[in-house]
């Protein structure tokens, strides 16, 4: 444990200095939390660092891509309730401090980045994982932290801040606390709403389980035999990125440039130009039409089809997302003296030869690029990815059967509910207040680490995602909320996990129907929330 604080002290000093506003805004919120759940663990802290250190000396390290054991775990358990108390559990990219200084004390690379440049590509190491809920992990088995809220107390609380006009004439919600799966709180769980954003929950879930954290998706440059057709063939990357800097993502420019270097050595200095996007079916277009919100749906796309330089939030979309990439390949390859063709659609043979390929980051890197973002040309391509890993055809269709596939198989309560895609534009989508808050509970169930990215790719209140510009006046909630928005028009959702005052992870899920007023129903489930975490109701 020496070694390992000497490791983390010049980062938390480093973590220290930029995350100073920050935490300025935190401290009344996070400290006398943080006070209170020093002195609940503490004996535990001491029995942990006595029984680990040992084990700690003896851990193997083969290589650079090795795997976190079950005693790494319980050390790092050890420094984060340190970190915790010395830093707050947020740093300002919105991470969990305690993640980030575990994977730097054991010399791992990866974590929780948020959006943010995670150092993978295809040859790097694969990601530390990221840790289960600090809280969770400390106070599971602990009897110095208090139980479980009671219903009693909840409904005290809940009941009239969800009595609120502003959500409607429709609403439902429920509390579980994740530790146990014990629903603690419920109003009209069973009944389906329009779920809005907060399905991508469920799309995550799906897609964690059915190609696993550690799935990477590929773009490649094929040429046909004794021909001089170059095929650029869609993998379904909804993060290939055309810019300079492709912060992590995968980079259209370096499948150029390798491509042109390949093409040099074999003599060619032109070609004939097509692109492949196959691996997708039916109609690229959502039920909602052309929308700011979502580009035409397409195995190959660089930057979503955008026609700025963002990577979040509504904007104009090109028509054509693979032609547009396609062009841009092609304008690439120019720069290396590569003349192409116009390129036009075609379809890659099993003969083709594979002159490069790039490869996205790991899949948890997307997960939680969509969660905090609420990506919904992210959360299209995961859906058609599902049901391409599940043998189901890879359209709107075939993707929303392939999520209800995979939920099913995890044995969640699915009664009443309906996909119709993975993003939530579709108001045809019917979730429940129990599916949601139980898929938050399945992510944080130690028997499913591969969903852990659901949890930790949430928005964190008043610092990252959707809810970077909400909860920041709220002296309770701001760092300790962490949810995913769902908003559409007379639609109001939120659905997250929050830290209450007694220091127990609870799972919520608050729906509303029939909203008037866009801005007054967040700032209401903003408020309840808000309540949730403040509220010391054992």
């Amino acid at each position: 444990m020496a070694r390992i604080a000497r490791a983390v002290r010049p980062r938390l000093e480093r973590a220290a200095k930029s995350v100073k506003p920050q935490l300025t805004r935190l401290d009344q919120a996070v400290r006398p939390r943080a006070t209170r759940l020093t002195r609940a663990v503490s004996p535990k802290v001491a029995r942990l660092v006595a029984s680990v250190s040992p084990q700690v000396a003896r851990v193997p390290r083969p290589d650079r891509t090795w795997q976190f054991t079950a005693v790494a775990a319980t050390a790092g358990m050890a420094l984060t309730a340190v970190v915790v108390t010395a830093a707050g559990p947020w740093d300002s990219s919105g991470q969990r401090t305690a993640e980030r200084d575990r994977a730097v004390a054991l010399e791992q690379s990866g974590g929780v980045d948020h959006g943010r440049n995670s150092d993978t590509s295809a040859k790097a190491p694969r990601p530390a994982p990221s840790a289960a809920s600090v809280l969770v992990g400390l106070g599971g088995s602990a009897n110095t932290v208090k139980s479980a809220p009671t219903g009693t107390a909840l409904a005290d609380v809940l009941t009239p801040l969800l009595g609120d006009a502003a959500l409607g004439t429709r609403h439902t919600a429920a509390v579980v606390d994740i530790s146990t799966g014990k629903r603690l709180y419920g109003v009209g769980v069973d009944d389906a709403l329009t779920p809005a954003s907060t399905t991508k929950i469920a799309t995550a879930v799906a897609a964690l389980s059915a190609m696993g954290p550690d799935h990477r998706l590929t773009t490649r440059a094929a040429l046909e035999p004794d021909t001089k057709e170059l095929v650029l063939v869609g993998g379904g990357d909804p993060t290939l990125t055309a810019h300079q800097d492709a912060e992590g993502w995968a980079s259209l420019r370096t499948l150029a440039d390798k491509t042109a270097a390949t093409l040099k050595k074999r003599g060619m200095s032109d070609v004939t130009l097509s692109y492949d996007t196959t691996l997708y079916a039916g109609p690229e277009l959502h039920p909602i039409g052309e929308n700011e919100n979502l580009a035409p749906v397409s195995a190959l796309m660089a930057d979503e089809g955008r026609t700025d330089d963002s990577s979040s939030g509504p904007v104009k979309r090109v028509t054509d997302p693979a032609a547009d990439a396609a062009e841009k390949f092609a304008g690439f390859l120019k720069k290396h003296g590569i003349t192409t063709s116009s390129p036009g659609p075609s379809k890659a043979t099993g003969r083709a030869d594979t002159l490069a390929t790039v490869t996205s980051p790991p899949l948890s890197d997307i997960v939680e690029r969509m969660l905090t973002n609420s990506d919904n040309d992210i959360a299209e391509a995961l859906a058609r990815q599902t049901a391409v890993a599940t043998g189901k055809r890879a359209d709107f269709d075939g993707g929303a059967a392939a999520i209800a596939a995979q939920l099913t198989k995890l044995h969640l309560p699915l009664k009443g509910t309906a996909f119709n895609d993975g993003s939530g534009l579709n108001r045809d989508d019917r979730l429940t207040a129990d599916l949601l808050t139980a898929l938050l509970v399945k992510a944080g169930d130690p028997a499913h680490p591969e969903l852990r990215p659901v949890l930790t790719g949430l928005p964190i209140a008043a610092f990252t995602g959707t809810l970077t510009s909400r909860y920041t006046d709220a002296t309770g909630a701001a760092g300790v909320v962490r949810a995913k928005t769902g908003t559409l028009t007379g639609v109001n959702t939120l659905a997250g996990t929050v830290v209450d005052k007694d220091g127990q992870l609870l799972a919520f899920a608050f729906m509303a129907s029939n909203t008037t007023n866009t801005l007054e129903a967040q700032a209401a489930l903003d408020h309840t929330a808000t309540a949730l975490a403040a509220c010391g109701c054992s």
